[in-house]
């Protein structure tokens, strides 16, 4: 239930920075001071000759991040149904950091040095429509999941009838026990796409998702077979047919 927390930090904070640096680059504004310094003491000194389709590639990741935390703030408030389990506060801080810094990750990725008061030329590449189409495809199965695993203590009419633990049947839930955690990985390889797949920093964002989600897809995995003597035998935990 207190992951609401993180999404409404990731909204705030991610869509702040994303108002910014859009006045910043296509509107003629200045970023304020502070984000400036940290601008220059994340980002790279140097210009590189492709550097407005990286700024434009930056902008789409910080967009489509904000987005996918909108999307899961609504859902958490209005379409998951949550039982009464606690969160440790190590992975809470965590989480609430996590955000803050993934907003951050993206704002390095931008050279520093690059405008020089001139106003950026945008050209959208192949690699943003491919990371923009996965990450919507990744977002809406996600999505189903979790309305999926929502219904399961809904009864027809939509009202709460049960907190206890189902075994979920119906898209990605057919190959794997958590697919939504599948999906969010998906998606963070989207955005490494999206930033034209060379960007290494932010392939450590996706490892850091994958070691993430792939630890908690084997704990669920682990609850629905010691709990369920029916559980389907060819479900992968994580991974459909691999892992």
């Amino acid at each position: 239930r207190w992951f609401t927390h993180f999404y409404v930090v990731s909204v705030l904070w991610n869509g702040f920075l994303l108002i910014w640096l859009f006045q910043e680059k296509f509107l003629g504004g200045s970023l304020p001071s502070w984000i400036q310094h940290m601008h220059h003491a994340l980002g790279r000194d140097s210009c590189s000759k492709d550097a407005g389709n990286e700024h434009f590639s930056a902008l789409l990741v910080l967009l489509l991040l904000w987005l996918h935390s909108c999307r899961r703030l609504a859902e958490c408030l209005w379409t998951s149904v949550f039982s009464s389990g606690v969160i440790h506060i190590v992975q809470y801080c965590f989480g609430l950091a996590y955000y803050v810094a993934v907003g951050a990750t993206v704002l390095c990725q931008m050279p520093t040095n690059s405008r020089k008061g001139k106003e950026l030329s945008v050209q959208i590449s192949w690699y943003h429509i491919v990371g923009v189409v996965m990450y919507i495809w990744a977002s809406l199965h996600q999505h189903r999941c979790l309305v999926i695993l929502a219904n399961l203590r809904k009864s027809k009419s939509g009202k709460v009838v049960s907190l206890s633990h189902s075994i979920p049947f119906g898209d990605w839930f057919e190959r794997v026990s958590c697919p939504h955690y599948f999906a969010e990985l998906l998606i963070y390889v989207s955005l490494a796409i999206t930033l034209g797949f060379h960007n290494v920093t932010w392939w450590c964002v996706v490892m850091c998702v994958l070691f993430n989600q792939a630890l908690a897809a084997v704990l669920c995995h682990e609850f629905y077979q010691k709990n369920f003597s029916s559980y389907p035998k060819h479900r992968k935990a994580f991974i459909p047919f691999v892992f």
